[in-house]
């Protein structure tokens, strides 16, 4: 316990006097995270758009039974479709990103791709019908009536947003795989954690941990004040 009680001082000591490496970790998982989370919404919000407003053959299964499924699919999965088509012998090996944070990039966007459509869709479907009735009525194009429909579903697709940015930021099997923890250069948080864990540095691991958890915290405030609203 005492040690425990020790690693917990010595790691808000690490936070408060924003130790160097503690921030860099830090800062290069958010950095991360954020940018796969934006590219991911800007890909997958207009995809879902088309899937919702469009009738086609095998619609419910692509919904229920793709994406849905995808929620929950393992990161090392993931990692390892990722690595296997970027590694020197993959379609993609010529790119030369296997070990670097776009890597991290690529698999974190196909990782949360699944949630961002699903609950997107989700959230156009919750949408009252009368809203692109009342549109089409008006004379708007198919276009304006999915603006309108998805402005009024703002709040529940950024909450979608948000809990991708939380699956993102939360994962370790990618970001191990295809960044491959290199210090100063694809070490995050979370492999971070793990390797310092493993070394018996308790304290930076902790550190690492809770600010983790912080930035994990401040997302799901983010999220509940949305739904709130």
């Amino acid at each position: 316990m005492e040690n425990l009680w020790n690693g917990l001082v010595r790691a808000v000591e690490l936070i408060i006097t924003f130790d160097p490496e503690v921030m860099q970790i830090a800062g290069r998982s958010l950095m991360i995270s954020v940018s796969s989370t934006v590219i991911a919404s800007v890909i997958c919000i207009p995809v879902a758009c088309i899937i919702h407003f469009n009738e086609f053959r095998g619609k419910r299964f692509i919904v229920v039974g793709i994406i849905q499924t995808l929620y929950s699919v393992p990161t090392v999965a993931v990692g390892l479709f990722v690595f296997v088509f970027i590694s020197r012998v993959g379609p993609f090996g010529g790119l030369g990103i296997l070990f670097t944070p776009t890597a991290i990039v690529v698999g974190q966007v196909l990782l949360i791709t699944p949630i961002l459509l699903g609950l997107t869709i989700s959230a156009l479907s919750g949408m009252d019908k009368a809203i692109p009735d009342t549109a089409r009525s008006l004379g708007a194009s198919g276009f304006q009536m999915a603006l309108l429909v998805l402005k009024e579903a703002r709040f529940a697709v950024m909450a979608a947003v948000i809990l991708g940015f939380g699956r993102a930021i939360s994962e370790v099997g990618i970001s191990l795989m295809v960044g491959g923890n290199i210090r100063g250069f694809t070490r995050v948080l979370t492999t971070a954690i793990s390797l310092e864990t493993s070394k018996g540095d308790i304290e930076l691991s902790m550190a690492l941990g809770i600010i983790l958890i912080f930035l994990a915290l401040v997302a799901n405030i983010i999220m509940n004040r949305i739904w709130q609203r």
